[in-house]
């Protein structure tokens, strides 16, 4: 059975030094490193990052919520994470102290992950494995460049491990608390990344599995499902209001879709430009307007007709490789250069794979479901439209619980070899 809990002196003793270990680190270097982080001008809005403290800003001075549309309001972009930097400002006031404020928050984060990665890796493999998982982590770099960074990926991580965690033990309780909980923390990621709106899917395979009654698994949709509406209606209730129509989400200045369809960045062939004529190589992905899935289709299709191999290439192979084998790391941190970085990136997800395969053989499939669901979700979610390093951050603590169950099992091997020895 799943258990928040932490039994015996030994596992206490390991995982607590390593959570103060990661919470000491990450806020010596936040501290050390200040705006070295920042990967936009604090004075001029030219990256997410500091679009995101504009933003907090304008809703503390004008108590308007705006995204790239000056001080006019906007549904640009989800609202939870300005209103986050909102609140540090209010405490803090709105200069470099609430942002360091910030980032020692997302320490904090970094270190509440290392508890959630111990908990589900000691579920579905053991304690040992479970340390392993939390020592890479702690030693895996990219993770200290996300506490330093002011983007949404620290705590959408952490709603990720939280949610993955209570998802196990709902399934096991059948509780009405536990599913609703569950529809308050996909609202919570939603208002972070409105994608995770559909993790609840999920369960379906969940309950499959668990041999839930028909009537069980409605009534547990419905309690998610409540749950969700009632956290989303204030955001629905501000864009009727202030836009006088239902936005679900957000209305953004460019199509996913059609940003995805570029491979590598780069624009079509120029037989694409023959045979669709209507469309301009300056212009076919500027602006947000409502024939940008048309566009995408459009590429798609002849991608698929003229460019087979191409295309099916770059929607597997492709958007696996930008999404994991590149890493989150856009500010290098010593003693880890960017070139360092990727390579250990390469080996640790290749690692990751191999103990996904050991694991699939050996341990209970049962156990690992909501890992592997999760983990498939977030990846093939990302499929269809623009896939890189930044979005496939908060999966990449999911691999490494694998990478850990290879070692474990390798020191096992280690261990009986040398028995039999002697």
């Amino acid at each position: 059975m799943f258990s928040f809990r932490i039994e015996g002196v030994r596992e206490k003793r390991w995982l607590y030094s390593i959570m103060i270990f990661v919470l000491l680190l990450s806020s010596a270097i936040v501290l050390i490193k200040g705006h070295y982080f920042l990967l936009g001008d604090l004075y001029k809005p030219n990256n997410d990052d500091v679009k995101y403290i504009q933003s907090a800003k304008l809703l503390i001075n004008e108590g308007v919520l705006a995204y790239n549309s000056g001080e006019e309001p906007s549904t640009f972009i989800m609202p939870l994470f300005p209103i986050m930097l909102a609140g540090f400002m209010k405490v803090f006031g709105q200069g470099d102290a609430a942002i360091v404020a910030f980032r020692l928050f997302q320490c904090l984060q970094q270190a509440a992950s290392i508890y959630f990665i111990y908990i589900i890796a000691r579920y579905m493999f053991n304690s040992r494995a479970a340390i392993i998982a939390c020592i890479i982590s702690a030693l895996y770099w990219p993770d200290y460049f996300s506490s330093g960074v002011i983007l949404t990926e620290s705590t959408f991580r952490l709603a990720i491990l939280v949610l993955i965690a209570i998802s196990i033990k709902a399934v096991q309780h059948r509780g009405a608390g536990w599913y609703v909980f569950i529809g308050v923390m996909v609202a919570f990621a939603a208002y972070f990344k409105p994608h995770a709106s559909l993790y609840p899917a999920i369960f379906l395979v969940l309950w499959w599995k668990e041999r839930y009654s028909f009537r069980e698994m409605v009534r547990s949709m419905m309690y998610i499902g409540a749950a969700y509406i009632v956290c989303l209606v204030p955001w629905w209730i501000r864009n009727w209001l202030t836009f006088h129509q239902f936005i679900i989400f957000t209305t953004s200045g460019g199509s996913p879709f059609l940003l995805g369809t570029r491979i590598d960045w780069n624009l079509p062939s120029a037989d694409f430009f023959k045979l669709y004529p209507q469309y301009d190589p300056k212009t076919v992905f500027e602006g947000s307007d409502s024939n940008a899935v048309a566009k995408g289709l459009d590429i798609l299709k002849y991608g698929f007709t003229y460019e087979p191999l191409k295309y099916l290439h770059w929607y597997t192979i492709g958007k696996f490789y930008n999404l994991y084998m590149i890493p989150y790391y856009w500010r290098p941190i010593w003693p880890f250069g960017k070139s360092l970085m990727f390579g250990i990136q390469y080996v640790l997800v290749w690692v990751s794979l191999l103990g996904l395969v050991w694991a699939m053989i050996r341990q209970s499939f049962a156990k690992m479901l909501p890992v592997l669901l999760t983990l498939c979700y977030f990846t093939v979610i990302y499929v269809p439209f623009v896939a890189f390093s930044r979005y496939g951050y908060p999966n990449m603590v999911l691999f490494i619980m694998f990478a850990a169950y290879l070692i474990d099992q390798l020191l096992n091997l280690k261990k009986k070899r040398s028995l039999i020895e002697r």
